[in-house]
């Protein structure tokens, strides 16, 4: 048994993947990755791959940079670990917060770590919820969400999350936690056109509010631009709406960034795009550029003062052993300062439209229904063309596969091929992503739909 046969045995027989069916893992095969250089991988076997998902929405300016590696030893160099339990602090936790107060919209300034994406929701639902009781709404408890958004897989992150699939087999999850109608043009809850239609999707917040009792309701937490489900852009006005209904009845405005923070969307934050200001905003994934798992919560003035008191009752008691740990803040600065001197969100917003542009051609195919997404976070929306709804997932993973056989790793979720490209794609290598999808999708149709 060569190496490889051997790794891939032992991936199979003690690797168990997240979010996988392993009976499908079984039959398409592992495929091992063993580097990655810009926005290439490469595989055991040698096979390059452009990395259309951006290792997981994470690889903001590209892979094996070796100013980030250097950052993370010099930092393990001075000291690997400090927490900030008990009045202690690090230097480069501090440095991070200050950063990305002066990065992120408005007044958005004090900042709770936290290690993966699931976290920092968890920590932002707890901070909405307590907030509320602190400024004597004690009835203010419930969290409204939307319908098929992702939001993490802890049980409070869970219980936001809109995509029934993920929450059926927890459930009964956390109580408080309603839902309403996603923002989907292209697929229209309320069988409606934009722009003729009245932004439904945002009246359908005031709605619930109203019919929950706006007494009862602590906050609104929403994705700006969704991908669990395929990704697809709400209308223009559709946030700042939100943000006027939260206002009119006192709900805090969560926006919830892990996915489309750092550029991916052509702004430095969705926020920025839709020039919305939530009150708390969650960020993760390309906050570090994938080097090191690290998230964060940053929040309004107002709302971190409405926990200082006398004691610890006042106080937001949450805390996780390595939150704000100096390794990864190290590297998360790191990522930052190069997202900036190399000018990466001028440069993801000249690529993204040039990649929308170019994705347009795919529509000459009958299964091909639209083009979605903003920048180089992009969705390729797929349909069966005798029936007219979703295409079924065994043809989308057939496509999936066989791009990649063709040297392109993309996502394909719901109905979508996704792609979140690197910030640092060239239009050269747009070129090979639209080419290898032409192909696999005239690939596709000619075998499924024109028999």
């Amino acid at each position: 048994m060569s190496y490889e046969e051997e790794l891939k045995k032992n991936d199979l027989g003690y690797v168990w993947h997240p979010f996988t069916q392993m009976r499908i893992q079984q039959k398409w095969g592992s495929k091992i990755i063993v580097e990655g250089k810009g926005c290439k991988i490469t595989d055991i076997q040698g096979n390059e791959y452009i990395d259309g998902m951006g290792g997981l929405f994470t690889a903001a300016v590209g892979h094996g940079r070796q100013e980030i590696i250097q950052a993370l030893v010099e930092q393990g160099e001075k000291i690997a670990f400090m927490s900030l339990f008990d009045f202690m602090t690090n230097e480069p936790a501090i440095n991070l917060a200050m950063k990305l107060a002066q990065i992120t919209p408005g007044d958005l300034r004090y900042v709770q770590f936290g290690c993966s994406g699931s976290d920092a929701v968890e920590i932002a639902l707890k901070i909405a919820r307590q907030y509320q009781a602190r400024k004597g709404f004690s009835g203010r408890y419930k969290i409204i969400a939307r319908r098929y958004s992702f939001h993490g897989v802890s049980f409070g992150a869970l219980s936001a999350n809109g995509v029934p699939a993920f929450r059926e087999a927890f459930e009964p999850l956390v109580p408080g936690f309603r839902h309403i109608q996603e923002a989907n043009c292209y697929q229209c809850p309320f069988g409606k056109k934009y722009p003729q239609c009245d932004i439904d999707c945002a009246q359908a917040l005031e709605q619930q509010v109203l019919f929950e009792d706006p007494e009862t309701v602590a906050a609104f937490i929403v994705d700006p631009i969704p991908v669990a489900t395929g990704i697809f852009d709400p209308p223009t006005e559709y946030l700042s709406q939100v943000r006027e209904i939260c206002n009119k009845y006192g709900m805090l405005l969560i926006f919830d960034e892990i996915s489309t923070g750092f550029g991916k969307t052509g702004k430095l934050f969705a926020s920025d795009l839709y020039e919305v200001e939530p009150d708390i905003m969650t960020m993760g994934k390309a906050l570090s550029g994938g080097y090191f798992p690290i998230s964060a919560v940053i929040v309004k003035p107002e709302i971190y003062e409405a926990f200082l008191g006398p004691t610890n009752k006042e106080a937001f008691l949450h805390g996780q052993t390595f939150q704000g740990h100096p390794l990864g803040c190290a590297v998360a600065l790191k990522n930052i300062e190069i997202i900036e001197r190399e000018n990466l969100i001028e440069k993801a917003e000249q690529t993204g439209k040039y990649l929308g542009e170019k994705l347009k051609e795919l529509l000459k195919y009958g299964i091909v229904a639209d083009i979605c997404g903003r920048g180089l976070f992009r969705g390729v929306r797929l349909v069966d063309e005798n029936r007219g709804d979703n295409l079924c997932c065994d043809i989308g993973l057939e496509i999936q596969q066989r791009s990649l056989e063709l040297g392109f790793y993309c996502g394909f979720r719901g109905s979508s091929l996704i792609m979140v490209l690197p910030l640092i794609i060239s239009k050269e290598e747009v070129d090979k992503i639209v080419a290898i999808l032409d192909q696999t999708i005239m690939e596709a149709e000619d075998k499924y739909f024109k028999r």
